[in-house]
């Protein structure tokens, strides 16, 4: 019986292994015949040859990866070819090469769902330059994998940037107006249009330097450009401090223990200090299993020697999220919190930095761990910054404003950047509708018109207030409010009148930036958001 299945496995398998026979060949003729005798590989799954068959299975797989690869010949094939990839389970010397495919494949489907085209050229410009880069990667080396894998990645450089080309022509013919303008996702490094916050980053800055070492909250409102600033903190700092940004909605909040947070932490922190320049050592999740502290403090210890004479800058964003898992019980407060406290005090060449849109005193459970929290408020954008984001987003913006429909922007969103984004955004939808003769001005008309349109692609902005901000007491003041019209400042006395015992709401509505206090009165702060209230 051994011989025979000695045999049949020289027979199914023995032209890949021992002649060299092509993986094609393989899948039409040895490989079908294997597959007859269902007796073989039971036998080989269950017999000291397991080894062979785990071989065999690898190969066909890693070949299989390669086809499905090389069958992308549009973008439409290249977004959707993550989602067949076995990254996850498969660990060979071909990993680290589909882990390349599968980010590309990520990264042009992130690009494709952007709404405009000049955001989709934007970021598939930096996609072609990470394919150029492993091109010349892949072109180093010998080996048999990425030898094979060469080809594919030429191809899929050729497809991007022949798809980056056609976007031009196709807004050119059109002549179109591009959108630069991006709502509902964060600013990132490559992105021209993130302006201002010069001010913030310089209190940073001074902060970082102060040597009793407090930990930071960067504090403001939903849709401020918390985390944008963050993405783009290290252009307004000094070279020699590494902002290592770390978006606690992701993966480490939702580690199961404390070895998968920590271990999602260092990940996070190493992704990110690679991308100003600096490799960090790595952290494996095995080390962590068994003393997850412990072993995490060596690793600091580590990246302290990487970092060298720089100083690195742990930003911490939403950090409501990481409190939510400690408070369902997953995560325990004094090991965690612990941690971080621990590592501002006893670590000079780590700064602590927090962003969230609560303040420390809302979470007293921060409290006693982070003390002496200094508070960096981030709020609306300086009104240069927002006439810059208005009438000069980008360089070469094709797009005029008549002088009152800047003015009028500016009224409507209080230079809130969310906002202006928002509306401006719109008014580019309004005016590629237009007829081209007078499609590169926008007028006060064209501002008013794209109201609507924009209360409508923003709602999930105005419901979060409605709905997650303030309670009903809350919502009926805003509506009071904004029923008296734009600009109405309505005095404190009748609102009490109208709603006694509602102090503490209007100090939330406050805290919230939703109304300012004017003379003895209050009113809405952003127009926008009162038309909402309507």
């Amino acid at each position: 019986m051994s011989a025979l299945l000695s045999l049949l496995y020289v027979t199914a398998f023995g032209s890949v292994f021992g002649a060299g026979m092509g993986m094609g060949q393989f899948f039409g003729t040895a490989f079908t015949r294997a597959l007859m005798g269902q007796a073989v590989i039971d036998y080989l799954n269950t017999s000291h040859q397991r080894w062979a068959a785990q071989a065999a299975a690898q190969a066909a797989q890693i070949e299989l990866d390669a086809r499905t690869l090389q069958t992308c010949t549009d973008v439409e094939a290249i977004r959707k070819a993550h989602r067949s990839l076995v990254t996850g389970e498969l660990e060979s010397e071909v990993t680290p090469l589909l882990r390349i495919f599968s980010r590309i494949s990520e990264d042009v489907d992130a690009a494709l769902n952007q709404t405009s085209t000049y955001n989709q050229r934007l970021l598939l410009r930096d996609v072609a330059d990470k394919l150029n880069l492993q091109l010349h990667n892949f072109a180093r080396s010998s080996d048999k994998y990425t030898v094979r894998f060469y080809p594919i990645i030429k191809s899929w450089r050729e497809i991007v940037t022949n798809y980056i080309d056609e976007l031009a022509k196709i807004t050119e013919l059109r002549q179109e107006i591009d959108s630069p303008y991006i709502i509902g996702v964060p600013l990132t490094r490559e992105q021209e249009i993130f302006t201002g916050r010069d001010d913030i980053g310089l209190r940073i800055e001074q902060l970082l330097l102060d040597h009793r070492r407090p930990p930071l909250l960067l504090y403001g409102q939903r849709r401020m450009g918390k985390t944008s600033l963050l993405n783009n903190i290290g252009k307004l700092l000094p070279n020699s401090i590494i902002p290592m940004f770390v978006d606690l909605q992701g993966a480490p909040s939702s580690a199961s223990d404390h070895a998968g947070f920590l271990y999602n932490l260092a990940r996070e922190m190493e992704k990110s200090a690679k991308k100003q320049g600096l490799t960090l050592p790595s952290l494996a999740r095995e080390v962590l299993k068994s003393d997850p502290f412990t072993y995490f403090y060596e690793w600091l210890d580590k990246v302290e020697q990487a970092l060298e004479q720089n100083t690195a800058l742990l930003a911490l964003d939403e950090f409501e999220v990481l409190d939510n898992a400690i408070a369902k019980g997953r995560f325990d407060e004094q090991d965690l919190l612990g941690m971080l406290r621990h590592l501002i005090q006893h670590r000079p060449r780590f700064k602590v930095l927090l962003a969230g849109s609560h303040t420390i005193e809302e979470y007293q459970r921060w409290a006693s761990y982070l003390i002496n929290v200094q508070i960096v408020h981030i709020s609306y954008l300086k009104e240069a910054e927002a006439r810059k984001l208005i009438e000069r987003p980008i360089k070469d913006f094709t797009l005029r404003y008549e002088p009152n429909a800047v003015e009028r922007v500016l009224q409507l969103t209080h230079c809130h950047p969310f906002l202006v984004q928002l509306l401006c955004a719109e008014i580019i939808v309004l005016k590629n509708e237009q007829d081209p003769s007078i499609r590169r001005l926008a007028t006060l008309a064209d501002v008013e018109a794209a109201i609507p349109a924009a209360l409508q692609s923003g709602g999930f902005f105005f419901a979060d207030i409605q709905n997650n901000q303030v309670d009903a007491t809350g919502q009926a003041i805003l509506r009071f409010i904004a029923a008296q019209g734009e600009g109405a400042i309505v005095s404190r006395q009748s609102l009490l009148q109208e709603f006694p015992d509602a102090n503490v709401t209007f100090s939330l509505l406050l805290q919230r930036e939703l109304i300012g206090e004017v003379d003895d009165g209050y009113r809405f702060q952003v127009e926008l958001i009162r038309h909402w209230f309507v």
